[in-house]
């Protein structure tokens, strides 16, 4: 039963997989955002010294990048996910981490 299942997860995971070279630029626009912006303002991380052109600046970007991948993923996996015969809890957890392991996979080792 279990296989079955797994077999049936790989058109969506490469689809996702595919999908999460995009989503590398809204990934490093909200991790740019976070760094410079509310985590330095609490201490947690240091500011770049050359980033005062305020944040507003980086919302014009972050905001439509991540919005225009939002839409791009959900669309798709809401159609992926009509035409797979697999449980919610299988599908969507899957669906979610694969698009991250592109991004992880370029930023981790540095």
């Amino acid at each position: 039963m279990k296989n079955k299942h797994l077999r049936k997860l790989a058109v969506p995971a490469t689809v996702n997989l595919l999908l999460g070279i995009p989503a590398i630029v809204p990934l490093f626009l909200v991790w740019y955002f976070m760094v410079n912006g509310p985590l330095a303002a609490i201490g947690w991380t240091q500011q770049d010294p050359n980033e005062n052109d305020g944040m507003l600046l980086w919302l014009v970007f972050v905001v439509p990048a991540v919005c225009l991948f939002g839409l791009i993923w959900g669309f798709t996996n809401a159609w992926l996910r009509r035409r797979t015969a697999l449980p919610a809890s299988w599908y969507w957890p899957v669906c979610a981490a694969a698009p991250l392991v592109p991004f992880f996979v370029l930023f981790i080792p540095f």
